[in-house]
Parts: C-alpha cells; structure tokens; sequence
C-alpha cells in the first residue's frame, strides 16, 4: 500500500491539533496505519529544538534570536523529521500527518520575520531536497479569533504544566498579519496541494470538510 503525506497549516489557534487528532480516528477506522509528527518536534533533537523555539523564557537565558538563526532551527527540525519519521513511515505504506511544515517557516519567518519566501523556497530546496507533502489542508479562520484561541490555550497550558510554547503569539499583530498574508499566498501559488478552509465554522463542520478533502484523495468512502 503506498503512502501519503498530509500536512496540516494555520495559525496557532486555527484548530489544527483538534482536526489532525479526528482525521488520524477516521484513517485508523478505515485500516490505514497512521503516523503522527510535528514540527517543530517529533524525534528527539526536535523536541529540544521545540523547547528552544518555542518557550517565551528562551530569550531570557540565551539572548534573542534572530531571524535567520530561528529559520536554521527550524530546518534542522524539519531535516531530522524527514529522515528519522517521514521518508521510513512513508515507504512502509502508512499515512503521515505533520503538524505544521515548510509551509509555516514561510508564513512565521518568511512573512512575519520578514525573511522572504524566496529564502526559505531556498533552504528546502537545499536542505529537505524539496521533499513536498502530498496534501496540505491550511486552516485559516479569522486572525483575531486565532489569536484569542491560541493565547488562551497557552495560558491553560502554563498553569497546568508550568511551560509555556507561546513566544511567538508574543509577536505583534503585523506580524500575524503578514503571516497570515503569507498563507493566502500560499494557497493561491500551490492550489494543487493546498486546500484552503478559511470559514471559522464549527469543530464537525470543519471535520466533515477534511474528512471528504481526504477520503477523495485516497479513493476511500467518506
């Protein structure tokens, strides 16, 4: 059985861990093998990566970190994903599902730090040698509902956790802005693999809408 990779996209807060976790269900319902990564994350140089990228106090310890010092972090994630859980579980017939990938470097640092997608185009071309999902789905419901979403799930997870992966809904609303800007784009350039939700529908709604966007590219009955 061949496999096929689907990434999912969207701004923090879009819903996306809620939606991956329902279609990974579905898939296993219908007896396909399902792996699940992430990135940043996933092995375990890409959890210490996450850790570094993602917690507001990083900066306090270490510095700031620039913007092309973040994207290189982001690659070295993404590479060992690649190598390590991606191309393996592919080859073995199992459908992946990855929270987030080069299509987020773009949006995050390529639009928000204002790094240009041509630079990151670049780098994974360079370092991931262009290795492109089968299927993205790119949630992208208003900004400000995400970013309400996004800041009020961070705030749960530091008091229940004492962690925080909220550096970047830090970030002002230009960035967010040209992020989101920059996932318009995307999904207008590689309309044969992005599939674009943008309603702020309801968690079944949006479920039913994936849930046929996948079923009619896997030949499976919804």
């Amino acid at each position: 059985m061949q496999g096929f990779f689907i990434t999912f996209e969207g701004l923090d807060g879009s819903g996306k861990t809620t939606q991956i976790k329902r279609l990974a269900a579905w898939l296993q319902s219908r007896g396909r093998n399902v792996v699940l990564t992430r990135n940043p994350g996933g092995t375990a140089l890409g959890e210490r990566i996450r850790g570094i990228l993602l917690d507001s106090r990083t900066e306090a310890s270490t510095g700031a970190i620039t913007p092309r010092a973040e994207l290189a972090l982001m690659f070295a994630d993404r590479a060992q994903n690649i190598a390590e859980i991606v191309r393996p579980a592919l080859a073995a017939g199992s459908i992946v599902i990855c929270d987030r990938y080069t299509d987020s470097s773009e949006a995050y640092q390529g639009g928000g730090r204002q790094l240009g997608a041509d630079t990151i185009l670049a780098a994974h071309r360079t370092i991931c040698d262009d290795f492109q999902p089968n299927l993205t789905i790119l949630l992208l419901p208003p900004l400000a509902a995400s970013l309400a979403r996004a800041r009020r799930r961070n705030e749960r997870h530091t008091q229940q956790h004492g962690t925080d992966e909220n550096r970047f809904e830090r970030e002002d609303d230009g960035f967010y802005a040209r992020a989101y800007a920059a996932y318009q784009a995307i999904a207008a350039r590689d309309s044969h693999r992005v599939v674009l939700i943008d309603d702020d529908a309801s968690i079944d709604i949006i479920q039913q809408k994936i849930i046929a966007i996948v079923a009619e590219r896997l030949g499976l009955p919804a």
